[in-house]
This record gives C-alpha cells, structure tokens and sequence, in this order.
C-alpha cells in the first residue's frame, strides 16, 4: 500500500488532509524554524479532529539536532504527553557533536514512548554518514517503524542514490520503512518515485496553497498525488 502523509497545523489542516486521502498526519508548529513541537491543546485538537494516525514532531528548538540536558529532559516530557493525549506516534531525532545517531538518548526517548510508532526524522540527513545511521536504527526496529530521509540531499531528488541503499537495506531487514521527503511534489514525484519505487512518502508546503506554509491545504493536490503514484 502507498502511504502519503501530509504534514498539518491544526484541525483544520487535519480534516482536508484525511478527506482528500492523506493516511498519516505529521503534526508540527513553527515550520519556518523546520518544524517544532506544537502546543498540547492543539495536539489534543488534531487527535480529536481525524481518525487516521496523528505523529507529533517533538523537537524544543531549531538549532540542531544535538540536544543539552535541558533539552533531552524537555522533549522526554513532551514525549509523555503526547502518548496521554492519544497521539499515535512521536517524530523525533538527535545526533551526538560527532555526527551520529545518539543512542543513549533515542533509548530513553524509545522507552518514555513505550508501545507508540516511532519515525525518526531528517536529523539522519545531517549524520556523517547516512547510510552507517542508518544500520545504526535498524538495531531499534521493533520500536522505530520509519526514517524520514531525503537521502542526504537538500532535496530528495538529489539524494536518489542514498535513498536506493537505505530502501534496499530496508528491504533486506523489513524495518524501519524509508519514507521520502523534502522538495517532493506533484511536478516531481513521478519522476522519484520511478527511480527509487518508494512506499511512503512525505508532502509538506506542495500541497498547500501558493506552496505557502501559511496558507490552507490544497485537498485536490493530495487527490492529484495519490492519482500519480497509486
């Protein structure tokens, strides 16, 4: 089955996505810094809101992905509420200084998580090596289901090679999915997905408006991607 997942900002966002076929929503606030974790009243609106699965990016900051102890204590908490207030999954990621996956961390954060789905995010995208980071998550597979990667590139187009070993060494171990994001769009995505034969992809400012965070969702683009690449 194709998986698209749309990420939202709120209720309203929510219900346009999961109407004109979204299967996942990523939940995040302050997309001009990458993306945050949003408010615990809004978490609890979206839930609320749809019936397909809500992942809650639980990220304190956008300066990088290697956390203080302040931090780590901030998104562990952040990562109880959200499973208290119904979410599905979390969307999380962090690195050591040197570039890799910071285990020590991602256990803590798999244990507080305990029983909810698990994608780690495009912090792998900034690791020293992509594809070491990525064995280095499939250790974690029974609680990590999804890496969001853009292959290493700014763009997915332009990580396609990165993109074809994770997905075969996904494919050699079952687990975690590969799901392609950043840059993808109506224009784009049959090309992608023609190269590299993906089955979960992630759409963020493509589906909205002028391309504009700001702006609503277009439900008609979700239908035209679907159209696409089903």
């Amino acid at each position: 089955m194709m998986l698209i997942e749309i990420i939202v900002q709120h209720a309203e966002d929510a219900k346009i996505a999961e109407e004109h076929g979204a299967n996942r929503l990523e939940l995040v606030t302050a997309m001009m810094e990458g993306g945050l974790t949003p408010s615990y009243g809004v978490i609890k609106d979206v839930v609320q809101a749809v019936s397909i699965p809500v992942h809650v990016m639980v990220r304190p900051h956008g300066y990088s992905f290697t956390y203080s102890e302040d931090d780590k204590r901030v998104i562990l908490e952040d990562v109880k509420v959200c499973k208290e207030l119904g979410a599905a999954g979390i969307v999380f990621g962090s690195l050591t200084e040197n570039g890799e996956i910071d285990e020590a961390f991602l256990k803590k954060v798999l244990k507080t998580a305990g029983g909810m789905k698990i994608t780690f995010h495009r912090a792998i995208d900034e690791a020293n090596d992509i594809i070491e980071a990525y064995k280095t998550l499939q250790k974690y597979s029974e609680s990590i289901q999804t890496v969001l990667t853009s292959g290493g590139a700014p763009k997915a187009l332009d990580g396609v090679e990165n993109l074809k070993a994770m997905l075969a060494l996904s494919s050699e171990m079952q687990s975690p999915a590969i799901m392609l994001g950043s840059g993808l769009s109506p224009d784009n995505i049959s090309e992608l997905h023609e190269k590299v034969h993906a089955t979960e992809y992630h759409f963020g400012s493509a589906v909205r408006v002028n391309g504009k965070f700001s702006e609503p969702i277009n439900g008609n683009t979700i239908k035209k991607i679907r159209e696409i690449i089903s």
